[in-house]
């Protein structure tokens, strides 16, 4: 339904209006106030480079962030990572992630981010409390990249990026909630890179595909092509679900069903329990 309204293919998107502007109202009186110098920004000592978006729900940013970082350590430079932690719940913050950090403490992307790049990472509401933790613990880090947080005026940046879905783009082009705008689109003037995932970009946009690569066993680590992956239950928790279930499709991978969940949600034991009773039963069919 929210897909439909922001769209616009729904007419209830007007009845939100008045919110929106409510919504709209407010972000920019506190952008405002951070560029009049009303509010001050905490500036790190190391250059800080944000990767965030203008719209609500996945748009690929996380993929961007991990092969920024990844670019960077190749050339030698040692990264590190600030995230909000969506998803997750630490005990207190700032939460500086190691090998024993769960998702439920950090959120699953700070997570998966750590796991791909072995790069200093740390959650917190407050993300520049985040890189005074990294700093601290790691006081060779050269530059701090951030995963969201392009509306987090509290933290000076140097250099900012923007990841849009080349599908979707700015949807009806209102602010939440009755369109999935966290800023007008004009905002786009003002950063330093445009990145579009699929779809067709535009002038002075650079383009990116996320190519697949192999299905991961999460419990043994064994990896296959995609292509072999036969009575498929595609779920995902993901910010935006069709690109997933488009991206196995395009694989060759049919989904003999497919569930979805909110971002970062936690699939129950017994759901999952019950797809298994479902395609055991269709097995002896």
């Amino acid at each position: 339904m929210i897909e439909k309204i922001w769209s616009g293919e729904s007419p209830l998107w007007r009845l939100l209006l008045p919110l929106s502007w409510l919504y709209g109202l407010v972000s920019g009186a506190i952008r405002l106030c951070y560029k009049l110098k009303l509010k001050r920004a905490w500036r790190a000592p190391v250059p800080v480079v944000v990767v965030g978006n203008l719209t609500a729900g996945g748009n690929g940013k996380t993929p961007v962030v991990v092969w920024l970082v990844e670019q960077l350590q190749q050339r030698g430079i040692r990264v590190g990572v600030v995230s909000r932690g969506y998803g997750g719940k630490a005990e207190s913050y700032p939460l500086l992630l190691s090998a024993d950090t769960t998702t439920a403490q950090a959120g699953d992307e700070p997570v998966l981010i750590y796991q791909r790049t072995d790069a200093p990472v740390a959650v917190s509401p407050v993300r520049s409390d985040a890189v005074k933790a990294i700093l601290a613990q790691h006081p060779d880090v050269q530059i701090i990249v951030t995963d969201d947080g392009l509306q987090h005026y509290r933290l000076a940046r140097d250099v900012e990026i923007v990841v849009i879905d080349g599908v979707r783009r700015f949807g009806n082009g209102w602010w939440l909630p009755a369109g999935p705008m966290r800023e007008r689109a004009g905002r786009l003037k003002s950063v330093d890179a445009v990145i579009v995932n699929g779809g067709v970009p535009r002038s002075g946009e650079i383009p990116m595909h996320l190519l697949p690569g192999q299905a991961v066993n999460l419990r043994t680590g064994t990896r296959c092509d995609v292509a072999q992956l036969e009575h498929v239950v595609a779920m995902a928790g993901i910010g935006h679900p069709p690109r997933f279930f488009a991206t196995l499709k395009m694989c060759g991978v049919q989904p003999e069903k497919m569930c979805t969940a909110g971002r970062s949600s936690v699939f129950e034991p017994c759901g999952c329990q019950c797809v298994g009773k479902r395609r055991a039963n269709a097995g002896n069919d």
